[in-house]
């Protein structure tokens, strides 16, 4: 069973940045996309970035677009979302999930999730 773990949330003040990490047991990169979603208080869960098992990279929020960037390490046990030039709608509890092969920006859409990392961009 796969098992994602998130970590590298917290607060940071506008124009900052981060490196969100999802650690992945279970499974293999070869055969699953990993997604990073968010959800900020108030709304809707909303999906951020993903990265297929054949490595496209898809970014899904216009405002996050040269902001947000999604990698993986090549033992693919671990998957990275940079967040730089933070704002304060960037607040959020982010969260990685997956999927098999194929990207998705519909949550419904994923497997396996983490428990989330807080990001808060406030000054």
């Amino acid at each position: 069973q796969a098992r994602l773990m998130e970590s590298g949330g917290g607060l940071v003040q506008p124009g900052g940045s981060l490196n969100l990490s999802c650690a992945l047991s279970g499974i293999t990169l070869n055969y699953w996309a990993i997604g990073w979603f968010r959800q900020a208080p108030g709304k809707e869960r909303e999906a951020v970035s993903c990265i297929s098992s054949s490595d496209e990279r898809l970014n899904y929020v216009e405002s996050a677009k040269g902001r947000f960037t999604i990698s993986r390490n090549m033992a693919k046990t671990t998957v990275w979302l940079q967040v730089q030039n933070l704002k304060p709608g960037d607040t959020a509890d982010y969260y990685c999930a997956t999927r098999r092969l194929l990207c998705s920006e519909y949550d419904y859409e994923y497997d396996y999730w983490g428990q989330g990392t807080q990001v808060t961009v406030a000054s």
